[in-house]
């Protein structure tokens, strides 16, 4: 054997103290990317609003700094400072330089906690070029600074904060803690930059989870401030969900205390065909669900279904309701609060809850709140139960559709669509289809395209308006029977994303207002009828050139109005140029429409992210659903950002 190749002690390397985070840090808050820099502020908040949920704050403050470094601070108890004889460091050296330190193990000092046991204030510090605490007591304030997770300043006392702003903000001699950072670019070297947006529609919804706490928000970056403060709870932030959809009933509230778990959750319908759930553990949004949504959906299903049966609602098999059925025009607020020390997240980024005992915990306070509720309120039931019956005879009217669509083998394998002209790749990885505007550009598509790995799919006209359309008109609908049918995942209950036969989905319209349309039409599709496309990252927006600047024999193609302007003072102005403003696909060649559009190699693609489903929910209601004025609203208050061609 050769002795370089052997494997011994020499080859293991330990990694002390917070080396492990800077290391490997999407190990701990997910990813290095914009998501990831946002969990980090995050994690410091959600240590002050466990002091508000003990109990020992009534009030919270975020503050951006010009210089890209934020601070969080709170009215609570502050870091204990004392000495650990153990280590032979005070307590707040110990929980910031140390992973699984802190106070949520046992559920002494924070009975409820969404903190990463022990692991956030610490993983923040390590990935910070910057991180400053102050820790006010007894009118005293001790002040600690770091750099990537090392002790900079030892513990010590200082006469004033630091931090100019907070003595206009903070009441005179309040306790409390203070905490500073300023991520490392070596770590976040996507960007180092808050997003206010991101920041603000955190503390709303923590504002709605803990009523009774005040928020403040101040950015000297712009200079705005806001202030959030909910008496109402989750019950108003139902009502916040579906202020621009029309509501059918007003919300249902429950609060349950079972064991040392408690259940609060907020029910409301919308005439809507969409479902929006937001579920929490101990404030923070299991994005992913888990335990108690599972529950939550059991429950809510059966006692819907069993209360239409009892109540002769249900008279034959055929209106037999489904849980799809159920969450049609749900809106929903799922709040757990139990023991820190019992938490089971799966990933470290808590997205899923994981405790199993959970879930027929949560079912068993819906199912016997909701049963008493609908007794003792029947036409609220009888008004519920008449919109979920609709809901089964569309989904009825949609599987005939759908029936008489298989009968005729359109959905069959070997059935594709004429128009398709499919790729010879059969790796849904590697293939792409392109989805084009017009049978002009269409053909220039096919002719120009790579033949291995690019299908082309053009669409005559604008598509069916899919956020007021039921799943029967949606199949019958021409151009969106071939979108599906090339696709080859199905919709509705025969939806299977891993038959999905693109991982890349490329809508290519022309760059005019029509074809904004068309690709909003598309992408509403998308987002909600197959959304595990648009989770997926599958889905993108191509982006043509605008403008075609010829000079002698070098041509320049330009995308932006900005590019346009920077080009045109670079060119030589004594020689004759030729400049061409693009407004149709169709108006290029093959080899245009590839050079400048579809080769990997120079193309643009913009991939569609729902940073915020909330916020993309309501944005789709707003610009595609059925009522005028919220639209109207919207475009009046965005008229000057738009470009008009002229």
């Amino acid at each position: 054997m050769n002795k370089d190749k052997t494997y011994s002690a020499q080859q293991i390397i330990v990694l002390e103290g917070l080396e492990p985070v800077r290391k490997r840090p999407a190990m701990y808050i997910g990813s290095t990317s914009s998501s990831g820099l946002h969990h980090c502020l995050t994690e410091i908040i959600d240590n002050s609003i466990d002091e508000a949920l003990a109990g020992f704050a009534k009030n919270i403050w975020v503050l951006m700094q010009k210089d890209g470094s934020v601070t969080v601070a709170d009215d609570g108890r502050g870091i204990p400072i004392d000495i650990m004889p153990k280590y032979k460091k005070p307590a707040i050296e110990v929980i910031l330089t140390t992973l699984h330190s802190g106070g949520k193990f046992e559920g002494e000092a924070y009975k409820i906690s969404g903190g990463l046991h022990g692991v956030g204030a610490a993983c923040v510090n390590a990935l910070s070029i910057e991180f400053r605490v102050e820790i006010r007591k007894n009118k005293k304030i001790n002040f600690m600074e770091f750099s990537r997770g090392k002790v900079k300043k030892k513990l010590s006392l200082i006469p004033r904060t630091k931090i100019k702003k907070l003595e206009t903000l903070l009441p005179k001699n309040t306790d409390g803690a203070t905490i500073t950072f300023k991520p490392d670019p070596k770590i976040f070297k996507e960007t180092t930059e808050f997003d206010p947006k991101i920041i603000l529609k955190s503390l709303k919804n923590r504002a709605y989870l803990t009523s009774g706490i005040y928020f403040h928000y101040h950015d000297e970056r712009q200079n705005d401030e806001y202030h959030y403060y909910f008496e109402g709870g989750i019950v108003s932030l139902v009502k916040n969900l579906n202020s621009k959809k029309n509501i059918i009933h007003q919300p249902v509230y429950i609060k349950q205390q079972e064991e040392d778990k408690e259940v609060e959750i907020a029910i409301q319908y919308n005439d809507s065909f969409t479902e929006n759930i937001a579920s929490f553990v101990n404030i923070i949004n299991t994005q992913e669900g888990g335990a108690h949504l599972t529950g939550f959906r059991t429950a809510l299903t059966r006692t819907i279904k069993d209360y239409a049966k009892k109540k002769g609602f249900i008279k034959n098999e055929k209106d037999r309701i489904s849980g799809e059925d159920v969450k049609e025009g749900l809106t929903a607020v799922i709040s757990l609060k139990m023991p820190s020390k019992d938490l089971q997240f799966e990933g470290q980024t808590k997205t899923k809850l994981g405790n199993s005992e959970v879930q027929p915990i949560v079912a068993k306070i819906v199912r016997d709140a909701l049963s008493t509720h609908f007794e003792e309120n029947p036409q609220l039931a009888r008004t519920i139960i008449a919109k979920i019956l609709l809901s089964v005879k569309a989904r009825n009217a949609a599987k005939a559709a759908k029936d008489a669509i298989m009968r005729k083998g359109i959905f069959d394998s070997l059935g594709l669509p004429g128009k398709l002209a499919d790729c010879q790749s059969k790796d849904p990885k590697e293939s792409e289809l392109y989805i084009v505007e017009g049978d002009s550009a269409g053909g220039s598509a096919k002719q120009g395209r790579d033949r291995r790995f690019q299908a082309i799919l053009p669409l005559k006209g604008k598509v069916l308006n899919t956020e007021k359309a039921r799943l029967d008109k949606i199949v019958e609908f021409a151009e969106l029977k071939d979108l599906i049918v090339a696709l080859g995942m199905g919709i509705g209950e025969t939806l299977n994303p891993e038959k999905l036969r693109y991982h890349k989905i490329i809508i290519m319209t022309d760059a005019d207002v029509d074809g904004a349309h068309i690709a909003t039409l598309l992408l509403t599709f998308f987002y909600r009828h197959l959304p595990e496309t648009v989770e997926q990252g599958y889905v993108y927006l191509a982006v043509p050139p605008l403008y075609k600047i010829t000079q002698g024999k070098k041509s320049l193609y330009v995308y932006t109005e900005e590019e346009k302007d920077l080009e045109l003072k670079n060119i030589d102005l004594n020689k004759p140029f030729h400049f061409q403003r693009y407004k149709g696909l169709g108006e290029m060649n093959p080899e245009q429409l590839w050079s400048t559009t579809m080769d990997p190699q120079h193309r643009l693609l913009k991939r569609i992210d729902i940073v915020d489903a909330q916020k993309a929910d309501e944005m789709f209601t707003i610009l595609m659903g059925s009522e005028v004025p919220p639209r109207k609203k919207f475009i009046q208050t965005h008229a000057h950002m738009a470009d008009i061609d002229t």
